[in-house]
């Protein structure tokens, strides 16, 4: 969802309070993640890092809970390096999943790491205190097996399925089970590609990226695709670079150069095709629920 135009929507409208009242009233989905309203997201965010710390500290971890800018700063650093505009990051980066793969832990990587996002200083300091072995029990206590799947980075993607450990247990009993699902799409989504103009794009869209020797019918399917391939290379879990055979890292260089191929076209066409007609549909459905 185009995070710009959210706020213009809420400015035009009278804030997120009134906005939420509205699509109440009309039986709309919110704006935000999974449907929900800002107040929601931020409610739920909430709760689920209360419920983090919670597990953590039985586990016998120390853990923070994030507070709410904490997250969502880590919810639009997506594809974001310093000194690098989105166009660039995606020339170089694709969408910075197998270009940027380290194996290290989110908490020891400097600079971007789409799994440290969203972590907390506060957390990544408890972090680094703790012996190596420790460290890796700490990881697979917050994380489960993917490491890189924190609750901020999982949030913005709408996507809990690689989640685990203590965010997947604290994420389960927040959200319902159907948002869970790997196979879980935005109700805001299904009415927008719904709308006739959306599937002219997007049969558009799979046209072109199937020109390109692509197969993917709408841009979220991609960088899914991207993560699952870089876990069949990796054979689970996250290994760091200087443990992965000579097949491993041949194989993860072609899927580098396959992700920014791929996450090239698909950007370029996704502005070009969806964004317009999104901001479109989103200003009429929003315009006709506040008359």
């Amino acid at each position: 969802m185009n995070v710009a135009y959210r706020l213009a929507i809420a400015l035009v409208l009278g804030g997120s309070g009134f906005v939420g009242s509205a699509l109440a009233q009309a039986g709309r989905p919110g704006t935000e993640e999974f449907g929900l309203t800002e107040k929601e997201l931020v409610q739920s965010v909430e709760k689920v890092e209360a419920l983090i710390a919670d597990c953590m500290r039985k586990q016998g971890f120390e853990y923070v809970p994030a507070d709410f800018r904490t997250i969502h700063r880590g919810m639009i650093a997506d594809k974001a390096m310093p000194g690098m505009d989105e166009s660039e990051f995606v020339e170089q980066y694709g969408f910075g999943i197998a270009t940027l793969y380290t194996g290290q832990a989110p908490q020891l990587n400097e600079g971007y790491c789409p799994g440290r996002i969203g972590l907390g200083e506060q957390n990544i300091e408890i972090f680094k205190k703790l012996s190596s072995a420790d460290q890796a029990a700490y990881n697979r206590t917050l994380l489960g097996e993917n490491i890189d799947a924190t609750f901020a980075v999982s949030l913005e993607a709408e996507n809990f399925s690689r989640c685990g450990g203590c965010t997947l247990k604290a994420i389960q009993q927040v959200f319902k089970p159907e948002q869970i699902r790997a196979t879980y799409v935005n109700p805001l989504t299904e009415i927008i590609n719904k709308d006739p103009r959306m599937k002219a794009a997007l049969r558009k869209y799979a046209e072109s990226m199937r020109e390109a020797g692509f197969d993917y019918n709408h841009p979220d399917e991609v960088d899914v695709d991207v993560k699952k391939r870089l876990d069949t290379i990796l054979g689970g879990g996250a290994p760091p670079l200087d443990k992965l055979s000579s097949e491993q890292l041949s194989s993860l260089k072609k899927l580098q150069e396959y992700e920014r191929k791929v996450a090239k076209l698909s950007t370029k066409l996704q502005k070009e095709l969806f964004d317009p007609i999104e901001e479109q549909i989103e200003k009429e459905m929003y315009a006709r629920q506040v008359k």
